[in-house]
């Protein structure tokens, strides 16, 4: 469980294939608290660190997650978000986030606002919904969706989090990993049921 809030970026070092499996080494500040078998986002999708080495650790994508995610297209030098689960009493200073990515989505547009950005993403037409004012994680960031519509939305970006996220990254046509919020999925999942 985590809440969309990143701790730190990381950079990608090293990318290796194993069968359908892609191990993915990062280097990052916070390698040192991280221990195996540790749970960490990696822009937003929930993967276990599998081996550490000095400042460098590895965490292993099966092909699953490589379909559903933007991690498939990662290269050397990319930057990841970072975000480790949540500590039991902690703040949900963001919203609940699973660390399962529902699918990907396309920057269409990027609008700088005089101090702050205006993101706006395209999604391929699937049962997921956003709802305005309702919350989104865009690559792990626990965001508040504004203009809302089928298969797009905005969010508003300031400078903190434009800085210490991996948006600075982001280009018009930049992949990113959804996760739709985990109550309207349900709450629309039961809007469907016959009772």
């Amino acid at each position: 469980m985590f809440t969309g809030i990143i701790e730190s970026i990381s950079t990608v070092v090293s990318l290796k294939n194993e069968g359908s499996n892609l191990n993915i080494s990062c280097k990052s500040e916070i390698t040192n608290e991280l221990k195996i078998d540790q749970s960490l986002s990696h822009n937003g999708v929930c993967l276990t660190v599998v081996k550490i080495e000095d400042d460098i650790y590895t965490v292993t994508a099966i092909k699953e997650t490589l379909e559903k995610s933007n991690l498939g297209g990662l290269k050397i030098g990319d930057k990841v978000n970072l975000e480790r689960s949540m500590k039991l009493g902690d703040r949900l200073d963001g919203h609940i986030v699973q660390g399962h990515v529902d699918q990907k989505a396309k920057c269409i547009n990027i609008v700088e606002e005089n101090g702050s950005w205006m993101f706006t993403f395209e999604y391929k037409p699937s049962d997921n919904i956003t709802v305005e004012k309702g919350s989104v994680c865009v690559n792990g960031v626990s965001l508040t969706v504004v203009n809302s519509k089928d298969y797009s939305f905005s969010v508003a970006i300031i400078p903190y989090t434009y800085n210490n996220t991996n948006f600075h990254t982001f280009e018009v046509g930049t992949t990113v990993n959804i996760e739709f919020d985990i109550i309207g999925k349900y709450i629309g999942k039961m809007a469907l049921m016959d009772f």
